[in-house]
């Protein structure tokens, strides 16, 4: 068994410009980073507290996020200690299953390229860009 690691509250971004929830934004990060492999069995997670203050939202709405993942059996609470990335989490996900979780928010940004009417070779462009960092 590794030993513990704890996470930062940094590994959490919320965008409140989408019409996406809050709450619904953590979940889909910490599904993604438990596919990625970033996160794993045993991880202990930021306080609620912390998360909050550190993305500026309200502390109920990282309480909704991290009991619907306990819900969901990717979190177990550890009493006294906080929440932990449980046990029974599922492994780094094959590349497949972890494309399969962009395919909602590039749908979206294809639409939004539609509504723009803006053609592929410049949106991959600058996607492109983006994915690189710059």
């Amino acid at each position: 068994m590794r030993p513990e690691r704890s996470l930062s509250a940094d590994i959490f971004q919320v965008s409140t410009g989408t019409s996406e929830p809050i709450y619904r934004q953590l979940i889909e990060q910490l599904r993604r980073l438990i596919a990625g492999g970033q996160a794993q069995a045993s991880d202990a997670m930021p306080s609620v507290r912390e998360v909050a203050t550190a993305l500026g939202v309200n502390p109920m709405t990282v309480s909704k996020a991290y009991s619907m993942l306990e819900a969901e059996g990717l979190l177990a609470r550890r009493r006294g200690l906080g929440m932990v990335i449980a046990q029974g989490s599922p492994d780094k996900a094959s590349q497949e299953n972890r494309l399969e979780l962009l395919r909602p928010g590039l749908q979206r940004i294809a639409q939004e390229a539609r509504q723009l009417e803006l053609s592929a070779s410049p949106v991959l462009a600058l996607f492109n860009s983006i994915l690189k960092g710059k």
